[in-house]
This record gives C-alpha cells, structure tokens and sequence, in this order.
C-alpha cells in the first residue's frame, strides 16, 4: 500500500503514491467509503481507473447489500491460461495458427453461425429468469471474443515455453443480466430515498431480487468460464492442425468483476471485486500488460488490506476516444512490428487498445510487491483482438 485516506466514512487503501489517482476515479472511491453498509476499508489497485459507479481496480466490501455496478456490465470477466510443451514457435508457423484461430473464434460484435454444443452450457439450477430468457442467444455467443480490450495472445514464457492466455467475459447474457439488476436496484433505491448515488444502487439481503441477482450472477460466471474454456479448445485444435505433438497443461482461470461470500476480519462480508483479482496465498493469477508488453502469471500474498486481491492488468492511462484521437497509427504500429508481434494495430479504430493508451505495466507491478510474487514472465508473440 502507497496512500491512505482517512477523510471518508472508512479508509481508502490504495496502492499508488498520492496525487496519481485520476480525480474521477477517487471521487468515486470516496463514494463506496461513504456507503452506510460498506465494510473495514476501500482498496484500490495501481490499474486503478474512472469505471461507472465504482472504479475498475476496486475491491469493496460489504455487509447486507450487492451492488450490481460493483460487479459491473461483464460479468465474470476474467483471463484463463495454458502452458503448451513448445520450447519454439516458427513465425510461418505461428501465422497458420492464427489464421486457423481467427476462423474459428468470431471476435467483436460476430457470433457463430450456428448454436454451439448445449453440453459447454452450465446447467441452470433454480429460478434465472433473465438466463432463461437469453439461453438461446447464448448458445451462438459462447466460444467468442467480444470486443474492448479483451483479447486472445500467443506468449514466449520466461519459463522457456510457449503459452496462450485468454481475456474474455459473460457476453451479452451477462450484460442484460447486470442491465436487468441494476434498473431494479435503482428503482428501489429511488423509492426509498435513502442517499446512496444512483450508479451504486443496491439490493439488500432481505430482498427477493437480491437471491436472484445473485443465481444469475453466478451463473454468468460459470458462462464466462465456459467461454473461455471454448475458446480455449479452439485455440488448442488450431495448434494440434500445424503441430500435431502439441501437449498442454497448467489452466489456470481467473475472474475479475464478481462478488462473493467470504470472511475477512474474522467476519462474512460480500467483496466486491470491479477489476480485480483474487490472490489468496500461493493462489496463481494472471496480470497481462498489453499487446506490446509483456504479461505476468504470479502468486498471491494474501494480503488483508486488500482484501486479498491484486490488480488485473495494466489499466487505461487514456480513455478509448481519447486514444483514437491522440495516438499515431504509424508508430504504434511500428513499436509492435519492431518487436516482432503478429499484432492487432491496422487502423485508426484500434488505437484505442494500443500499448499507449495502458499504464506501464512494470510500474504496476512495481506497485504492488506486497499482493504478489511473479513466477513466470510472458511475452507476447501474436494477439486477437476484439
């Protein structure tokens, strides 16, 4: 920890020297330290960012009360990896295996042609009424990218093998869910009049919705891993059609906007994770940096005034409008091309996922030695981008 701001209601912890808090960012952690049902303190991770409502690299926790924004749009966003037995990857090589990933894992706003197999679906346990109502569509999106920043990346480990890691969500099924929750929690929350900013709505336990957005939200996570996990398969088959001897090992999954029940304190309290990632002691994570950076598998510390949690990337330094706008197509470009990274960069809409537009990733990590210790360096070798 950096900074502590002892102002609000509670703390605010945050893992970044004073004054480099973006301004909205902070106005809105003091928010979540003002809430009448939050809990011990605020942590805020060095990716720290203006989201809506809450920032992203937020951890809040709570007693009583699930605030939909705090989980945010994505549910169960998060990254998975897999170490693959290649030492090597010759470009020509490396070139067809993209190929065969881009034809077989729809990105952006693309969806399959047809419903995938409804076995990679969880299966629905109890009352989902907005799962219910999107399970169809959701059968086209499972196994796709989406857009913003998420991404699908080949990387060079320090470990001296070739990994693939995964950054992708709940898709639209988790969307309307959290859309769906959060309209609820503002009506309530109008009609009580009880002070709380409207972009932190909530739902208190001994509501009826508050069982139900918390089904549906645990099912759009078990969603966003299967997700990942198809994506993840895809991506296998196109390495197994170039090098058939391909073996793989070592998944590791990692959400990072949910909430959960756990005890810290020595109480039971919701955390809130908006951009953020657990790291329990000795729990393996992932923190990427961006397509011209280099990414980090890593351990955590279990640190209490975190919440025992970390970061989950680098975070934006500028908005995506602002990137478009400011950024040169041509260097960016070129940084990457100079690297040698089969990358994502072609026009000017992309800029808004350029290396530039990201905090610096060692400063991150820098920031947060007392959350985690890296194991394993990763750097990057070709990138989809949504």
């Amino acid at each position: 920890m950096k900074t502590k701001i002892t102002t609000e209601k509670l703390p605010i912890k945050i893992w970044l020297e004073e004054g480099e808090m973006e301004e909205g960012a902070l106005a809105q952690a003091r928010n979540l330290a003002n809430l009448p049902f939050a809990y011990k303190h605020i942590a805020i991770m060095p990716d720290t960012h203006q989201g809506y409502g809450m920032p992203i690299g937020a951890i809040l926790a709570t007693k009583g009360a699930i605030i939909p924004n705090a989980v945010g749009v994505d549910i169960g966003c998060g990254m998975c990896s897999l170490r693959t037995n290649l030492t090597n990857l010759e470009t020509t090589d490396l070139k067809k295996i993209m190929t065969l990933i881009r034809k077989s894992v729809p990105v952006g706003y693309k969806r399959h042609s047809s419903p995938q197999d409804n076995s990679w679906m969880p299966e629905i346990k109890g009352k989902l009424p907005i799962v219910e109502q999107e399970y169809e569509n959701a059968l086209y999106q499972i196994g796709t990218l989406g857009g913003g920043n998420h991404f699908l990346e080949i990387q060079k480990g320090s470990d001296g093998y070739i990994w693939i890691m995964i950054h992708s969500g709940s898709r639209n099924i988790g969307f309307t869910v959290a859309n769906h929750y959060n309209k609820l929690a503002q009506a309530k929350n109008k009609a009580s009049d009880n002070k709380v900013p409207m972009d932190l709505a909530y739902l208190s336990e001994d509501d009826k919705d508050y069982e139900l957005y918390w089904n549906e939200m645990n099912y759009c996570i078990d969603f966003a891993l299967a997700n990942r996990k198809l994506m993840m398969e895809r991506t296998e088959l196109a390495f197994k059609d170039i090098l058939p001897e391909v073996e793989f090992t070592d998944f590791i999954n990692k959400p990072h906007n949910f909430a959960s029940i756990e005890t810290h304190f020595g109480e039971k309290v919701i955390v809130h994770r908006k951009g953020a990632t657990r790291a329990r002691e000795g729990e393996w994570g992932m923190i990427p940096g961006s397509q011209g950076t280099k990414s980090f598998l890593v351990k955590g510390k279990g640190n209490v005034h975190s919440f025992e949690s970390c970061s989950h990337g680098a975070g934006r330094v500028m908005s995506r409008a602002q990137a478009r706008k400011k950024l040169d197509l041509k260097k960016e470009s070129k940084a990457l091309e100079k690297q040698g990274i089969l990358h994502a960069i072609r026009h000017r809409n992309d800029l808004d996922e350029a290396p530039s537009s990201y905090k610096n990733i060692e400063e991150v990590m820098a920031n947060q030695q007392d959350l985690v210790d890296i194991q394993i360096e990763l750097q990057p070798l070709a990138v989809v981008k949504g």
